[in-house]
């Protein structure tokens, strides 16, 4: 039995992918070999030596000490896309509140309680509400992964021009875009061709602040920025300046700060990202899918901090080892199995940055003598064997 704690409460929907007869799962579980994670700061934690994998249910993993785990062959897991509809959805909510002031309208409106003839009120008042259509106006998606990739179809579908731009995107994903998705050169061409600019991309030290005054002075009068990926991507007192002078005329965000709340031109949405029903329920499903993998098998997928690496499940021995990721390794470890005269039946190997990922499925069970040999590899910090 292994044990799972759960640092939040999790969609039992997920926990329920826990077997019973595998898993032992709560909050109160101690030496814990494996923990799934929503909100709760992990930073300070004193983490069992038994930890083998963290799983995050959502995609942002600030909260958890990578690094640390890093060092410790502590697998970290993320949730990439399965919030990713619920997201979506609010961005085309916050396009819709940016454009027209239903926001400041509705309270105006709750305002005539105990007003004669409120309906004559509301027709003599609402012009002070006039908004703006989106049909035909320009959207530029910055980052399209799941939920940019998700949102630039659907604003096509709204009858929006949509420009795109993501240095970093697969295959996969550009193939999901409509066809009539622009992809723009870099930045700078969002910047200067967009009437709303909505941002997802993650954390970086490349894109943090990257909306800032040298920005706001490239983009159209008039511009309405989203911000439904991270609060450290926009510098907040550059937009305040920037919608007192006119250049913005909104700035809607996800994440409220003391610099946010109350500011005439800003909408702080309070962190309602992820928050459905349904995506919680993703969200725990696919993290204890992931920490299931793992655990029985040693495969995996989403990780932050390690390589994919995976072999279809199967009944033969395997022996997974963790190292960094310097050159000979792979020889090294080949020559370990064949000094101890262990055939390799399938073998799996991947590299993330510094860190290295092998697995090894064998003839015969791993013994003492091939686990001493791969633990004296010098850069090897971790093997586990699965009988």
């Amino acid at each position: 039995m292994m044990n799972i704690k759960l640092m939040n409460k999790i969609a039992k929907v997920g926990t329920d992918v826990l077997s019973a007869t595998r898993y032992t799962v709560g909050t109160e579980v101690v030496e814990e070999d494996a923990i799934m994670v929503r909100s709760a700061n992990l930073h300070e934690m004193e983490f069992s030596p038994n930890l083998r994998a963290i799983a995050r249910c959502g995609a942002g993993v600030n909260n958890i000490p990578v690094e640390k785990c890093t060092e410790k062959g502590v697998v970290v897991f993320n949730t990439p896309g399965a919030n990713a509809n619920a997201v979506k959805e609010l961005v085309l909510a916050a396009l819709v509140l940016v454009s027209r002031d239903v926001i400041g309208g509705v309270k105006w409106a709750e305002g005539l309680a105990g007003t004669e003839n409120v309906a004559k009120a509301v027709e003599a008042g609402k012009s002070a509400f006039v908004g703006h259509e989106l049909a035909g106006k320009t959207l530029g998606v910055i980052g399209l992964g799941a939920i940019g990739g998700m949102v630039a179809n659907a604003a096509i579908s709204l009858g929006m021009r949509v420009t795109g731009y993501d240095p970093y995107i697969t295959a996969k994903a550009a193939w999901s875009l409509a066809p009539s998705v622009q992809q723009a050169f870099d930045y700078a061409e969002i910047f200067k061709t967009c009437d709303y600019i909505t941002l997802h991309v993650p954390a970086t030290p490349q894109t943090k602040g990257m909306i800032n005054q040298a920005s706001l002075e490239q983009m159209k009068n008039g511009v309405r920025i989203l911000n439904f990926s991270r609060a450290d991507l926009v510098n907040v007192s550059d937009v305040k300046a920037a919608i007192e002078l006119g250049k913005v005329a909104a700035y809607i965000t996800d994440f409220p700060t003391e610099e946010t709340v109350g500011v005439k031109g800003i909408i702080s949405v309070p962190h309602l990202g992820a928050s459905t029903v349904e995506s919680e329920d993703h969200c725990a499903v696919m993290a204890a899918q992931e920490l299931d993998e793992f655990l029985q098998c040693g495969n995996i997928r989403n990780s932050v901090n390690f390589p994919t690496v995976g072999i279809p499940r199967s009944e033969k021995p395997r022996v997974c080892i963790m190292n960094k990721n310097i050159p000979n390794m792979l020889t090294q470890i080949t020559s370990a199995f064949s000094s101890q005269n262990i055939n390799i039946e399938n073998l799996a190997n991947g590299s993330k940055g510094e860190i290295a990922y092998t697995i090894v499925e064998t003839n015969v069970a791993a013994n003492e003598g091939i686990i001493a040999e791969l633990t004296a590899i010098e850069g090897v910090f971790g093997v586990r064997v699965f009988a």
